[in-house]
């Protein structure tokens, strides 16, 4: 079943802010680190596994660091969830298997559904709807106290 890591956040965060700082020179990892609050063991980690898999690109000498592999309109967050995912142990969907009957064939089908649908849905939001929303300082969360538009000029 689908279950959120802290990996999976954490490599979004990265993406979106190597998308907003990357444009004219490559991000460092300590700069996503410190200004994301992100542990660096989990980092290091992450930003290999995405130049891996094409969505970061990584720049080496003293001033290198990651840019985005392509441009922003063409990653999805499924694409970064699906990367982190298999990180974090692939599918989880043998721990799930029911010892029942009932369990396989009409339970365990609707959570594998939803977690289709979740990957779906994720699918369709791209890291440049990211940056456009918080460009825009546009939030379904109203219950954070600072904008996105905010946190970019922190960031």
């Amino acid at each position: 079943m689908f279950k959120f890591s802290k990996k999976m956040i954490y490599a979004v965060e990265a993406v979106v802010y190597v998308a907003l700082h990357g444009k004219t020179a490559p991000v460092q990892s300590r700069a996503i680190t410190g200004r994301q609050q992100i542990p660096e063991r989990y980092l290091e980690q992450v930003l290999q596994r995405l130049v891996r898999c094409d969505i970061l690109k990584g720049v080496r000498g003293p001033r290198g660091g990651y840019r985005l592999a392509r441009p922003a309109e063409r990653i999805s967050i499924g694409e970064i969830v699906g990367v982190i995912r298999g990180l974090d142990g692939g599918d989880e969907s043998n721990e799930h298997e029911s010892a029942s009957e009932l369990g396989e064939l009409i339970v365990l089908p609707i959570f594998e559904g939803l977690d289709r649908e979740v990957m779906e849905r994720l699918d369709r939001v791209l890291v440049a709807d990211l940056l456009q929303q918080a460009q825009a300082g546009n939030s379904d969360t109203s219950d954070h106290s600072a904008s996105p538009a905010q946190i970019l000029q922190r960031a």
